[in-house]
């Protein structure tokens, strides 16, 4: 898949393509259906499919100090995007001059003058331009005067739910790992460097690995949940009894994300990790000693066992 930084990055001779446009923050199962479609018609087509894409997230743009938490960091989205089957991932940065572009102008700049789009595929939702005055009317308005087809992809829904990032992110704002999982096609994952911390876990017999994230980067609700642990170059993920909070036991202020890793030992200070999660255990509880803290956390692990086993 190549990578675009902007869409001026289209290579001279560029041929016709399909397009589908979007934040697609989760690469859910919604935006599953929308890529997938876009690529499916791009082979029918004989052309090549692109996925655009924004950065930084526009809501911060328009709405400084309104960044939602992210769900997949850049890298992450485009190694979700890439195994959809996408030739192309145009990342275009969001500017202030880019958020003021009129919808009109959008389309012709964008899609037609660099992209040269032979069909757009969007959601039933999409919006686009200044203010997102634009909508898929609009959309196909300007399709046929500038000679392109456009196509709508169905929201994707299970139970009367319809699956977006924002009802993603109150999943798992909500410690609800298992219905963000259904929603994702996949456990949510969060991603952090391992850094040291108080070195109250090793001295409970638990050593832990205290993870820093991205300030934007979607925790959990507090409390103990079970987690894959994923490794750089490491095929097989390990387990992880994973703490999520301020240690109220000591009378922490900070938040933290700590995870225990079963049956290793080994050093993994500054590696760069990710933890799958897959079910939430309990929540927080302040103890009013250290032994029935510890004895907490030995039934913590193995119902961590028990669940990944």
């Amino acid at each position: 898949m190549q990578r675009w930084r902007g869409y001026d990055a289209a290579p001279g001779g560029w041929g016709r393509s399909v397009v589908t446009i979007g934040v697609f923050d989760g690469v859910h199962k919604g935006h599953q259906a929308t890529i997938g479609h876009a690529v499916a018609r791009a082979r029918e087509l004989g052309v090549k499919s692109v996925v655009v894409t924004f950065d930084p997230h526009p809501a911060e743009v328009v709405r400084p100090g309104s960044h939602p938490a992210v769900l997949t960091e850049p890298a992450r989205k485009a190694e979700l995007i890439e195994a959809l089957g996408a030739d192309v991932l145009c990342v275009v940065p969001f500017t202030p001059e880019f958020s003021r572009l009129p919808a009109e102008a959008f389309v012709h700049d964008v899609l037609v003058e660099h992209l040269h789009a032979a069909l757009v595929v969007v959601g039933d939702n999409f919006r686009f331009g200044h203010r997102a005055a634009g909508d898929v009317p609009l959309l196909e308005r300007l399709g046929r005067t500038f000679g392109f087809a456009v196509e709508g992809a169905p929201l994707v829904a299970e139970a009367g739910t319809v699956f977006s990032s924002t009802y993603i992110r109150s999943c798992v704002d909500a410690g609800d790992v298992v219905a963000a999982a259904n929603a994702l096609g996949r456990p949510h994952r969060l991603e952090g460097v391992v850094v040291r911390g108080d070195q109250r876990g090793r001295e409970l017999g638990f050593p832990t690995a205290n993870l820093l994230c991205h300030r934007y980067a979607a925790v959990p609700a507090d409390g103990i949940y079970a987690a894959r642990l994923v490794r750089r170059g490491q095929r097989e993920p390990l387990m992880a009894a994973v703490s999520i909070g301020t240690n109220p036991t000591f009378s922490g202020r900070e938040r933290r994300v700590e995870a225990y890793v079963l049956d290793f030992d080994g050093d993994l200070y500054g590696e760069r990790l990710a933890l799958d999660f897959v079910a939430h255990l309990r929540g927080q509880v302040r103890f009013d000693a250290i032994e029935p803290l510890v004895a907490q956390i030995a039934e913590d692990v193995e119902r961590t066992r028990r669940v990944l086993g």
